[in-house]
């Protein structure tokens, strides 16, 4: 049984944003996605959170606060529709990892999250507990995106975004994709300006050869008024292809679909 909507504020968020080659993006991607293509490049990234929510049955009050990591790749959908596939969440909450994947979609990973924010420049650092998972980055604050930039505005890499909020992830026993979808009530995003980023996902010669990705642009939310919403889950084909290169952990090891999703949402 899985609750349908959870609701909070995202204190803050930042999205750094790598240009890919397309053949290399599809490769990773397990069936039935497919890279969504910008200016020719597939779009991946890392997702850093600081959030808090609720059911939306509960009071403001019982709302609770996480740091959280997410690995995306930008992808279409057999019927052609947006969305992100997520092969790796990460958090410093030991409650999203109980209830991760069983109350609600998403496996996590525990992991240490520390944050520097003075405002208009910030760090993130995120190491998992498994040893498998290191982001870290530190930025400020911009007026508009990097000139070598595959998106031509703010309003442009904006409304991707938007328009891909529906995020699957792989679920511990294969054959089947979480659904989550955000929905944010005052979606805005600020440029920033990237000093320093490091990513074991991204530097991993087995997944990206050397120049495959590329440090593409980054965004700052805050404060944004927002529900994550439970979607249906995809069913994986049963022989889903995907880059099967020798790995044991970490956000490059995929498990083998073995079953067909099902789901039961509990609606207050």
């Amino acid at each position: 049984m899985k609750l349908d909507t959870l609701t909070g504020t995202i204190e803050r968020r930042l999205l750094i944003n790598y240009r890919v080659d397309p053949a290399v993006a599809a490769d990773i991607l397990p069936a039935p996605f497919k890279p969504a293509l910008v200016g020719g490049y597939a779009i991946a990234g890392i997702c850093l959170i600081q959030l808090s929510v609720r059911p939306t049955w509960l009071p403001k009050q019982a709302s609770f606060r996480s740091l959280n990591g997410a690995h995306r790749i930008a992808v279409t959908l057999p019927d052609r529709s947006d969305a992100v596939y997520i092969p790796r969440r990460d958090t410093n909450s030991r409650l999203n990892t109980l209830v991760g994947g069983r109350l609600f979609p998403g496996t996590h990973h525990l992991a240490t999250v520390t944050v520097k924010d003075s405002g208009d420049r910030l760090g993130m650092e995120l190491t998992s507990r498994d040893g498998s998972t290191h982001v870290g980055v530190t930025a400020s604050t911009a007026d508009r995106l990097p000139e070598a930039s595959v998106f031509d505005s703010v309003r442009h890499v904006s409304d991707f975004f938007e328009h891909g909020s529906l995020g699957y992830s792989d679920t511990p026993g294969g054959g089947c994709y979480d659904g989550l979808e955000l929905r944010a009530n005052n979606w805005s995003v600020t440029p920033l300006a990237v000093e320093n980023v490091e990513s074991t996902f991204f530097e991993d010669p087995t997944l990206f050869p050397a120049g495959a990705a590329v440090l593409d642009n980054a965004l700052l939310m805050r404060d944004i008024h927002h529900t994550w919403h439970t979607r249906a889950p995809l069913d994986a084909p049963a022989a889903s292809p995907r880059n099967r290169k020798s790995r044991s952990s970490g956000p490059s090891s995929w498990p083998a679909p073995t079953r067909v999703c099902s789901t039961s949402v509990v609606s207050r």
